[in-house]
């Protein structure tokens, strides 16, 4: 179960304006502004649910993630994973979560894939058995057979992204962070990975979380919403639940603009 109480957090961001005579200027006397990117968050997700966490750039999504995998300490407040803190038990932590963000690769650039899986085999500590297993699963459903024996580099995008969700699962988290899986996806492959998501959720009662642009796979995978902007959880229900505060009566990206425009974010 996760449990976050009063999370808060604020960076402090240097400011100056263009030029070379500002950079100057800077190097004497710099100017910062603090950015809330958590005002006081919080929520429970019990084990074994799929939720779909938006909201748009700059919201604190992506934040909330870090925190929650132990990469970022809050200024105040809790979270409590499974018995854990993630910030301060960290090594123990990260052995229960997959972490997938789409902007970033947890995979090796000039190996092959298959290279990358084996390293992180060993940092996790995977038994060899244990490794071919989830191995074999892995690629077979999601149809990996080739991919894996190439380059990271050489790669495109939706392929690379086939290849981060499984590196991210070889060892069995109880946890799935997902942070834009499905970013530079074509449809078919785009249906893939969610089918494959609903079955590891299905199978292993592995907890979901899902930051994402796309609605269709908020719609297509997730029940229940929580709704952040400015730093802010502004909603927490299900689908039909935010229709109805959007009042209105159309697609999911209808009514998540709606909303944005209701809670001016």
């Amino acid at each position: 179960m996760i449990k976050v109480d009063h999370i808060s957090k604020t960076f402090k961001v240097a400011k100056r304006n263009a030029g070379f005579s500002e950079a100057v200027k800077a190097l004497f006397n710099k100017q910062y502004e603090y950015v809330k990117a958590l005002d006081d968050i919080s929520f429970t997700i019990n084990e074994g649910e799929m939720v779909g966490y938006i909201g748009p750039n700059g919201a604190g999504k992506s934040s909330t993630i870090k925190i929650l995998s132990g990469i970022l300490t809050p200024d105040c407040g809790s979270c409590d994973i499974n018995g854990r803190t993630p910030w301060i038990n960290r090594v123990k932590h990260v052995k229960d979560i997959g972490v997938v963000f789409g902007q970033r690769s947890q995979l090796w650039w000039d190996v092959p894939v298959i290279d990358s899986f084996e390293l992180l085999r060993d940092i996790y500590n995977v038994p060899q058995i244990k490794y071919k297993d989830n191995l074999e699963e892995l690629v077979t459903l999601l149809n990996l057979e080739e991919i894996i024996k190439t380059p990271t580099r050489q790669l495109s995008l939706g392929q690379r992204m086939r290849c981060e969700i499984p590196a991210s699962l070889l060892h069995n988290p109880k946890i799935l962070f997902l942070d834009e899986p499905t970013i530079g996806l074509d449809a078919v492959s785009k249906i893939a990975v969610r089918n494959f998501i609903l079955d590891i959720n299905k199978r292993h009662k592995t907890t979901v979380i899902l930051t994402t642009h796309d609605m269709q796979d908020i719609e297509a995978m997730t029940n229940r919403i929580i709704l952040i902007g400015k730093g802010k959880i502004l909603m927490d229900g299900t689908l039909s639940d935010m229709k109805k505060v959007a009042a209105v009566d159309a697609s999911i990206d209808e009514a998540v603009v709606e909303l944005y425009k209701q809670y001016e974010i």
